[in-house]
C-alpha cells in the first residue's frame, strides 16, 4: 500500500510543478530573477522547467544574457490526500536565477 501512496504523490507533485512552470518573479529594465519548480531527487539542472526558464531571459533580454546569480529559494510545504484518510506532507523546492541583459 505504501508503495502506491508514494506513487500517487509523485503524480501529484509532477501535476502540481506542471501548472507552476517557470515565471519572471522580478523585472529590472537590465535583467531580473526568474524560479522553476523542480523534484530533489532529479535536482534543478534537469528539470524540464529550466529549458522554460532560460528562454524566459532571453526574451526579456531580446538576445543573450549572464547569469549573475542561481541557488534554491524559498519553495512550500503542502499537504496532499491521495487517497481518502490519508494525508501526507510535500515539500516542492523552487530554483531561482538572477541575469543580467548583455
Amino acid at each position: 500500500m505504501k508503495i502506491w501512496s508514494s506513487l500517487a504523490v509523485l503524480f501529484l507533485i509532477a501535476l502540481a510543478g506542471c501548472g507552476e512552470g517557470a515565471k519572471l518573479l522580478q523585472e529590472r529594465e537590465d535583467g531580473g530573477v526568474v524560479a522553476y519548480p523542480f523534484i530533489s531527487e532529479q535536482g534543478p539542472m534537469l528539470s524540464s522547467f529550466r529549458t522554460g526558464a532560460l528562454a524566459l531571459m532571453k526574451e526579456k533580454c531580446g538576445g543573450p544574457y549572464t547569469i549573475v546569480q542561481e541557488g534554491e529559494t524559498k519553495g512550500r510545504s503542502r499537504i496532499v490526500s491521495p487517497m481518502a484518510g490519508a494525508e501526507e506532507v510535500v515539500q516542492e523546492h523552487r530554483w531561482g536565477i538572477q541575469f543580467q541583459c548583455k
